[in-house]
Order: structure tokens, then sequence, then C-alpha cells
């Protein structure tokens, strides 16, 4: 049995799951984040095994997303960077406000997400050292070489994008390699190139930064969470919390 509620921490509305009766517990805790488009309300089936597995799970909307879209679809479309950056930049926030709430250990506190809610965990990854573990799910952290390709930037848009040089992962391996990371790839992906995964996964191997990365791979799958995606999330967070 869980319990869920929507709540606001921070201004922002979150979805949060709990096992039944243990809100006011101090639980191991998951932030997990969604996919561009969509919702924590999409994404919810997340909160649901991961409190099933015993933690709180906090899901906020994005900015433009669920209960903060203003409905201009159009808009949103042009602005993937600066939603992605404004996420990360939320996160210390939520957090906070969250532990002036609830029990909180600060030792256990995970971050992730699918999408651009992977590359959003990612980049929490790279700048808070305080996180214990990361799960990635079709997502990559190389945010600086994929905005040539994915959703590339208007000319109002390009400093968002610019401002995420300093989030990029491809100079924060250490930081990135330092602590339990899963990641996640279909492998025929037709949004996030799943190379984007593989180019992370090697790059940690060659710098011997790999003792605590497990990647896996799903023949077959386009850009969606499949079962074992999930089952792979829980099973990760269960383990490392």
């Amino acid at each position: 049995m869980i319990e869920m509620y929507t709540e606001q921490l921070a201004g922002i509305e979150i979805l949060h799951a709990v096992p039944a009766g243990q809100k006011d517990s101090t639980l191991p805790m998951v932030f997990f984040y969604h996919g561009f488009t969509s919702s924590k309300l999409v994404y919810s089936y997340f909160a649901v095994a991961l409190a099933q597995a015993g933690m709180r799970v906090i899901m906020p909307d994005a900015e433009q997303h669920g209960a903060r879209f203003d409905g201009d679809e159009t808009a949103r479309l042009y602005q993937f960077w600066s939603i992605l950056k404004q996420n990360i930049d939320e996160f210390s926030a939520l957090r906070q406000t969250l532990s002036e709430r609830y029990p909180v250990d600060e030792q256990r506190v995970a971050v992730g997400g699918a999408s651009m809610g992977g590359m959003t965990a990612l980049g929490i990854m790279a700048r808070y050292p305080q996180v214990r573990c990361v799960t990635c799910l079709m997502g990559s952290g190389y945010f600086m070489s994929l905005g040539q390709s994915l959703f590339p930037p208007r000319m109002a848009e390009l400093e968002s994008l610019k401002a995420l040089a300093d989030y990029d992962i491809s100079h924060q391996l250490e930081n990135i390699g330092n602590r339990p990371l899963m990641l996640w790839h279909g492998e025929e992906d037709d949004v996030v190139p799943a190379a984007e995964t593989w180019r992370l996964q090697q790059a940690l191997i060659e710098r011997g930064l790999d003792k605590q990365m497990v990647c896996l791979r799903e023949p077959g799958v386009k850009h969606r969470i499949t079962p074992t995606a999930l089952d792979a999330t829980s099973r990760f967070f269960s383990e490392h919390l």
C-alpha cells in the first residue's frame, strides 16, 4: 500500500508518494524528473513503483509542464534548454524546502529521470555531491554537443544553451563516476541517440571511473520506458539507498 499527494514545494507543484502510513517517517528519498512535453502525472508509475519499494518519491512538474503549463505548445518547443537548466537550478530549493517539512536522511537522497528528466539527473549529479546515487534513463549529459541536433536553439534560446556549459558532464566526469550511477537506453532510440549513453559509459571506463556504474541496453526499443527499465530503476535505488 502507498499514499500519494499533490503538494507545493518552493512554489512548484509536486507529486509526493510514500509507503502507507509513513509520510512523517525518515525514508530513503528519490527526486524523479519527467520528460519533455510530459508531466509528473504521466510518469507517476515511477512514484508508485519506488514508493512500493519503501521510498519517499518527489516528482516535480518542470517549468511549462503539467500544472505549470500555460497552454502554448509552440512556444514550449523552443524552450527545451532553458527548461532543462531551470530543472537543475530548482533542485536545491526543492530539497531544502522538503527537509524543512519532513524528516530527511541527507545521506539517502537520490535523483533519477527519463529523457529530459535523465539529463536533469546527470546535471544535478555533477553539481550536487550530496546526492547519493543517480539513474539516467534515455538521457544525456553532453548538453553542448547534443544541442546542435536535439531542439537546436533559436537566437533567443541560444543563451540558455550556452549557460548550460558549466553543467555539461564532459568536463565533470569525476563528479559522475564517484557515486553509484545507472544508465539505461533503448538501442533504437529515435529522439535521444543511444550513442549518448554509450559515450558516457566509454568515457568513464577510459578514466577508470566506471566501478560504480551500471549501463543497461535494451535491444529494439525506441524512445520509451519499458517494464525492464522501471524494474531496474527500482532495484538500483533499493540497493544503493
